[in-house]
């Protein structure tokens, strides 16, 4: 099935009874047929048949076997980073959303494990800071904020090569228009709180895999960590799912009206969006996903002037997070990134001028009448000089 079908109907069925809309199994425990035996389910932290569905659901989506859903992105990042012991190390891009730079920079070193940054853009960049001790290889691509992009296919060859793993986190793009395990990937992260939910009414992460002992790993982790998502996030993320396709096809066809007319306007000085000529990701972008994404961002030379415009839209929510149905605007720097540690600022936090923004369903015209008022109530006005007529010595 295409992956259009595949969000509306589940690979496997919903439920033995029938019911279009799978129930909630919104219970803690289950009753078993012996006190020597267990049944297919026993605990929720462990397994719920609703979670299942969605772990199902998410694996198909991804073309992959094994899903894991996880309570948020970082709960499913934080799995992630378990598979690397203590003196092993870490290779990250070096544009990455600001918890995920918390988690390695603040979190991980105190349990002895290294973190070492380049530009995904650049595989030479990610060759040269390999070791021998390079477990895993963690990417965004596009990324967030900057929009840049990885070529997954030449990252798989550098992980191999070096024995270790690829994670893409997918959360920008949904598997809609991105599968990087069929570009080589290892194993795919997601916020699922983003473009997956949609809605902004689900906390929720995921981590897909196509490797069966990888997946062991991953579900033995969440559950002594008692990371998995709860039943009814679980059912909420299942019903975002189903409209999945048809909101990033109108978001990805209004993203690109807003940064053409972004690139239009003389306050700006750069847009970041895969989807323009001359983004330099643009070739290796298109060679691997069908689509742009929703989420651009912009700078303007002056943190003044784009905190102006962030607070002047009418329509845009000032938010954190991406990939609602509902538009968004906000400065990474002062809000999503604002996390990241000073001593890491000058390297991986993005420059006080951008601004991100997140393109929901609305209608494209009221988008671009809204971003235009707010330029225009932004931007600095010219002083006037009246000429002063003087009478008299």
């Amino acid at each position: 099935m295409k992956t259009s079908t595949l969000c509306v109907r589940h690979p496997h069925g919903s439920d033995p009874h029938g019911a279009v809309a799978p129930p909630i199994y919104q219970t803690a425990t289950f009753r078993q047929p012996t006190a020597t035996e267990f049944g297919e389910y026993d605990y929720t932290r462990t397994a719920n048949p609703t979670r299942t569905l969605l772990e199902q659901q998410l694996a198909a989506l991804e073309s992959g076997r094994f899903a894991a859903a996880y309570a948020s992105g970082l709960a499913a990042l934080t799995a992630l980073t378990r598979l690397v012991n203590q003196g092993e190390e870490i290779v990250a891009g070096d544009d990455l959303y600001g918890g995920t730079v918390r988690l390695l920079e603040q979190v991980l070193p105190r349990y002895g494990v290294a973190v070492r940054y380049a530009d995904a853009a650049d595989p030479d960049s990610v060759r040269r800071e390999l070791t021998p001790r390079t477990r895993l290889i963690l990417v965004e691509t596009p990324t967030n904020p900057l929009l840049r992009v990885a070529d997954v296919r030449a990252l798989s060859e550098l992980a191999r090569g070096a024995g270790a793993l690829l994670a893409v986190d997918n959360s920008m793009l949904s598997p809609c228009l991105q599968k990087p395990l069929k570009l080589g990937a290892d194993v795919v992260l997601h916020s699922a709180t983003k473009f997956l939910g949609g809605h902004s009414d689900v906390t929720a992460g995921a981590l897909v895999t196509d490797d069966e002992e990888l997946h062991r790993r991953l579900c033995f982790q969440q559950n002594a960590e008692g990371s998995g998502l709860s039943p009814f996030e679980s059912w909420l993320l299942l019903r975002g799912i189903k409209t999945l396709s048809l909101r990033v096809e109108r978001q990805c066809s209004t993203a690109l009206r807003v940064a053409e007319f972004l690139s239009g306007r003389p306050e700006v000085k750069r847009v970041f969006y895969p989807g323009l000529q001359g983004h330099p990701g643009r070739d290796v972008h298109r060679g691997q996903a069908r689509g742009d994404g929703a989420v651009l961002s912009f700078a303007t030379g002056d943190a003044e002037l784009s905190r102006r415009v962030v607070e002047s839209v009418r329509l845009f929510d000032i938010a954190v997070s991406f990939g609602s149905v509902h538009s968004s605007i906000s400065l990474p720097c002062r809000m999503s990134h604002a996390s990241i540690p000073p001593s890491a600022r000058e390297r991986l936090a993005p420059p006080p001028d951008l601004v991100r923004v997140s393109v929901g369903i609305e209608d494209a015209e009221d988008l671009l009448a809204d971003l235009e008022q707010a330029f225009n109530v932004a931007r600095p006005r010219e002083r006037k000089t009246e000429a002063v007529a003087y009478v008299g010595a």
